[in-house]
C-alpha cells in the first residue's frame, strides 16, 4: 500500500543491484480494453463509516457482489470490509452501491486495534477473495515493521480466513521468510503481501511480496528492478507448498525533488488458467501525481521452485516469465493508486469483464476510482 509519509515511520528507497532480465511466456496473450471508470466522492459516507482505502476487490457471481476491503488500521473507523453492488449497464460501469460493512475480527473475536495507539493489536488489511465452495472469505495483513531508536514493533503478515461477517476462522501458518525481524532480513516494512487469488478449483492459495525480502536484494530503482517471491499454499494442508521468484520492473518516473520517495511493487494479483496470473505492478514517483499501472500476463510453468533458497541473489534459477498486456499509462487517463481487480460479470458479447479499484489512502488529493475493462481473449 502506498501511504503518506507520516505517523511513526517513513519509507526509505534503496538501489536494486539485480541485473537478471525478464523472459516472456509463449503464446497467445489477452487483451485489456478500457471500458469506462466511475469515482466514489472523497470521504463518502456508508453505516457511519468514511468509505477509502480500498484495496482489494473480489466478485460473487451468484450474487451478483463484491467484497471490497478496506486498509484503515482503525484509526478512525474500525478494520472493515464492505460489500457492494456494482451496476454494469450496456457494458458500462453506471455507478457503485454500497450493500455492507463488516468489521474484521481476530482470533480472540475482538475488532483490531488502532495502529495510532495500540499497534501491535492493529492491522493492515489488504486483499480479499471471495471462496464459493465454501462460501467463505481469505483476507491478507501486511503487518509492520518500525525499528526506531525509541520504537520496535514487529507484527508478521497473515493470511485469515473468515466467514461472511468477518468472524475469524483460521490462520495459515506462514513460511519463516516472511517473519518479521529486527535485523535487516526478512520482509520490509509496508512491502509485504498486498495481494492474494486461488486458483480455478480453489484448491490453491497464491500470494507475493510487494517488494523483495532484504535477503533477496534492494528495492526497485529507477534503473533497475528488485526481485520478490510468489508464495503457493495448499488449502487441505494449509501448508506453503512452492516459492518462485520475480523480478520487478524499475520505478517508472524519477522522483522530484531527486531522493525523495519512490516506490514499483506488486499491488495486486488474479488467476488467469493454469499456471498463468494477472500481476499488477504500481508505480510511485514523488512529484508525479497519477501511478503507473502495468498488467502483466505471468506464466510459472518453469519458473524454479525457490523454497529452499535463503536468497534469490547470483542463483541460477528460472524465474516466472511475463508479458506485458496493459500500461495504463497509454490509455490518457488519470490513474491513481490502484491496488485491487477482479474478474466481473461477462459483457454483452460474452466477454470476461476485468475490475480494478483504487485505494486514495483517505487523502482528498487521491482518488477512489473503479475502472472496467473487458478481456478479448
Amino acid at each position: 500500500m502506498r501511504k503518506l509519509l507520516t505517523g511513526l515511520f517513513a519509507l526509505s528507497i534503496l538501489a536494486s543491484c539485480s541485473n537478471l532480465k525478464n523472459t516472456s511466456s509463449s503464446g497467445s496473450y489477452p487483451e485489456l480494453k478500457f471500458i469506462n471508470s466511475i469515482e466514489i466522492p472523497f470521504n463518502q459516507e456508508f453505516n457511519n463509516t468514511k468509505i477509502g482505502g480500498l484495496s482489494g476487490i473480489d466478485y460473487d457471481k451468484k450474487k451478483d457482489l463484491y467484497y471490497i476491503i478496506c486498509d484503515e488500521r482503525a484509526q478512525e473507523n474500525l478494520s472493515r470490509f464492505y460489500t457492494a453492488k456494482i451496476n454494469i449497464t450496456d457494458n458500462q460501469i453506471k455507478g457503485i452501491a454500497f450493500q455492507e460493512t463488516n468489521t474484521l475480527k481476530n482470533a480472540q473475536g475482538s475488532t483490531f486495534g488502532n495502529w495510532t495507539t495500540s499497534p501491535e493489536t492493529s492491522a493492515d488489511p489488504e486483499d480479499i477473495r471471495y471462496n464459493p465452495k465454501n462460501n467463505s472469505l481469505v483476507w491478507t495483513s501486511e503487518g509492520a515493521r518500525v525499528v526506531t531508536a525509541d520504537k520496535t514493533i514487529l507484527q508478521n503478515p497473515s493470511i485469515t480466513f473468515m466467514d461472511l461477517k468477518g468472524n475469524f476462522k483460521e490462520q495459515l501458518k506462514l513460511p519463516s521468510n516472511l517473519e518479521m525481524q529486527k535485523e535487516s532480513k526478512g520482509p520490509r516494512n509496508n512491502g509485504t503481501l498486498e495481494s492474494i487469488t486461488f486458483d480455478q478449483n480453489y484448491k490453491t492459495l497464491y500470494t507475493c511480496l510487494e517488494e523483495p525480502l532484504f535477503e533477496d536484494g534492494n528495492q526497485a530503482s529507477t534503473s533497475k528492478g528488485g526481485l520478490i517471491r510468489f508464495y503457493e499454499f495448499d488449502i487441505k494442508s494449509q501448508k506453503n507448498t512452492a516459492q518462485y521468484g520475480y523480478q520487478l520492473e524499475a520505478i517508472a518516473n524519477e522522483p522530484n525533488p531527486k531522493g525523495a520517495f519512490a516506490v514499483n511493487g506488486v499491488a495486486a494479483i488474479q488467476f488467469y488458467k493454469k499456471n498463468q496470473f494477472l500481476v499488477l505492478e504500481r508505480s510511485y514517483s514523488t512529484g508525479t501525481q497519477p501511478c503507473t499501472i502495468k498488467v502483466f500476463l505471468c506464466d510459472f510453468k518453469k519458473a524454479t521452485d525457490v523454497k529452499n533458497h535463503e536468497s534469490l541473489q547470483n542463483q541460477k534459477i528460472e524465474f516466472i516469465s511475463k508479458k506485458l498486456i496493459l500500461n495504463m499509462d497509454d490509455l490518457g487517463i488519470y490513474t491513481d493508486n490502484i491496488e485491487g481487480l477482479t474478474f466481473g460479470p461477462k459483457l454483452t458479447n460474452g466477454n470476461r469483464s476485468l475490475i480494478f479499484i483504487s485505494d486514495n489512502n483517505f487523502s482528498e488529493t487521491q482518488k477512489t476510482q473503479v475502472l472496467l475493462f473487458e478481456v478479448k481473449e
